[in-house]
């Protein structure tokens, strides 16, 4: 997979619907879709329906940030597309967009969150709490949001202050004069990124089969206009701007990555806007407002019925403890052959093939610390890509080169969203004594794989583990993959070989069992899709070659 060298390379939208080519975007969308129905389907419990509403949005945000963003640069720039089609990609993927963004809202609030009600989970708004409730919400007003909150006053002294990526904040028109006597109307409050954004409310205020939550930005509105003594607010809104997070760093001419993606990583949350939410009752004014300060087109402002960041329902599904309200629990397996023996012990009879999430990913995470506590293990090499800012298998690698092991990492730090883990985890690899590179220039280190050797009767034999999925510990237990664990002693070889042609960048050597892109991959899989499609006509046994 190429990395971008500019800011979208493959960003080259065609409309045409006789194209032979998928829409790049609209296809995302239509993925989306399908996670949206999800949450439309009445089969499902309503938290986990909840849980996909979530997701949506977060693959939404993602969208805006990557796939918009990269669009937006391009007309910017000029380059790639032509103005005409990046025009129709805009407007077709923006229509699509709003109708999901309406879908989602009309689902939550006239499904969902109704059914949640009616089944003793209710999300209070300031207008549905009791007496009670109010005073609670009061206090906690005043004892953990109000102290950390810094409302601006808008002036040549006080301009429109930096907004974070996706951050929760609200704009408030104030009538009135300051206490100087001049007449400021705009001031802008920034929620606390450090607060819980569902806040759940003591049992006594609930129903005594219930449970009631309220959100932080309902607690905000009920009491914002005790910032500004004096004044009265006239108009006000939540919103939040969605900028452009893709990293760009000219890989050929910077001399150290790492440093050019951590300079990069610190101005990530100040990109471009690429969309603006606000509430729906948000005056016009204000509104526009907000698109000049962000230099945001109409089209790309979403007027939402709810909270503007909907991922941020899923501390409610996480809050919820009602059993009958989610997926019934799954246990994962583990192989039988697996219990109570040595990996190795186990390898030396017989490869491993894991069905995650099925079957259990802990015989991999097993593999890395056996083989970093082992006495005759002389070397792990393994690839990163994904791993999560906590890790045992990262633990483990340190471990190993702790204890004088030959440690080899290839950590892809273009892996985007999880650069800042990669290049910690890089940083602390090489504090431990392994040995830490990047990849190759120009290209993503995509591959999953980890080699041991170990020294077994004088000699040094080789085991690995070919997976699918990331090494990572919280997407093994939700996403479809396959592992190998192996000691073939071909395959492992041809492993080893694919570490040295990625640390050395020599040409590989021919390999008789592993597609490696950007060589051979592409034409194996277009044999091997050839070969099946021969297979399906009835003439087994007859392989095309791929084309030259």
């Amino acid at each position: 997979m190429t990395r971008k060298e500019k800011p979208d390379d493959n960003a080259h939208t065609e409309i045409n619907p006789t194209a032979i080519y998928l829409n790049r975007e609209l296809s995302q969308l239509a993925f989306n879709r399908r996670v949206l129905a999800q949450a439309e389907n009445k089969q499902i419990p309503l938290l986990e329906r909840l849980r996909y509403l979530c997701i949506c949005s977060s693959n939404l945000d993602e969208f805006f940030e990557v796939r918009i963003a990269s669009l937006l640069a391009n007309r910017i720039e000029g380059e790639h597309i032509d103005p005409p089609e990046l025009s129709a990609a805009l407007e077709r993927t923006s229509i699509e967009c709003h109708q999901i963004v309406a879908r989602q809202y009309e689902l939550l609030n006239k499904d969902i969150l109704p059914q949640l009600a009616n089944k003793g989970v209710r999300l209070l708004r300031h207008e549905d709490r009791n007496d009670a409730q109010r005073a609670w919400v009061r206090q906690y007003f005043e004892h953990n949001v109000r102290p950390l909150l810094t409302p601006i006053g808008l002036d040549p002294a006080h301009p429109f202050p930096q907004v974070l990526n996706k951050s929760l904040n609200f704009i408030i028109e104030l009538s009135g004069k300051d206490a100087f006597g001049r007449g400021t109307a705009i001031a802008i409050v920034k929620a606390p990124r450090v607060l819980p954004r569902v806040i759940r409310l003591p049992d006594e205020l609930s129903d005594k089969k219930g449970v009631s939550f309220c959100l932080l930005s309902s607690v905000i509105h009920a009491h914002i206009g005790e910032l500004f003594t004096g004044r009265e607010i006239t108009a006000y809104s939540q919103f939040r701007v969605t900028r452009n997070s893709d990293l760009w760093v000219d890989e050929e001419e910077v001399k150290n990555l790492r440093q050019a993606l951590q300079t990069e990583l610190q101005s990530r949350q100040f990109g471009v806007g690429v969309r603006l939410e606000v509430a729906s009752n948000c005056p016009e004014h204000l509104a526009q407002f907000l698109l000049e300060q962000f230099s945001i087109e109409r089209n790309r402002l979403y007027a939402v019925k709810g909270p503007v960041n909907l991922v941020r329902l899923s501390e409610l599904v996480d809050l919820v403890s009602e059993p009958a309200l989610r997926f019934p629990p799954f246990a994962q397996t583990l192989p039988p052959h697996l219990q109570n023996e040595n990996i190795f012990a186990v390898l030396k009879k017989r490869d491993v093939l894991l069905h995650h999430p099925f079957q259990s990913f802990q015989p991999v995470v097993d593999f890395i610390r056996t083989a970093a506590q082992d006495p005759n293990v002389m070397a792990i090499k393994q690839t990163i890509y994904r791993t999560g800012m906590n890790s045992d298998l990262m633990e483990a690698l340190i471990h190993a080169a702790q204890r004088g092991k030959e440690v080899t990492v290839i950590v892809e730090l273009m892996a985007r969203f999880d650069e800042e883990a990669n290049i910690n985890w890089a940083v602390k690899l090489e504090q431990a004594g392994a040995q830490v590179v990047y990849g190759v220039v120009g290209l993503k280190t995509h591959a999953k794989i980890a080699l041991v050797i170990r020294r077994e009767d004088n000699a040094l034999h080789f085991y690995a583990h070919l997976g699918t999925g990331n090494y990572h510990p919280t997407t093994t237990k939700f996403y479809t993959d396959f592992g190998l664990l192996t000691s073939h002693r071909e395959l492992t070889a041809e492993v080893n070989e694919v570490f040295i042609h990625l640390t050395t960048l020599t040409k590989p050597r021919t390999l008789n069992h592993l597609w490696l892109a950007p060589f051979s991959l592409q034409k194996e899989i277009i044999r091997a899709i050839r070969n099946e499609a021969q297979i399906a006509r009835g003439v087994a046994g007859v392989v095309e070659q791929p084309d030259s």
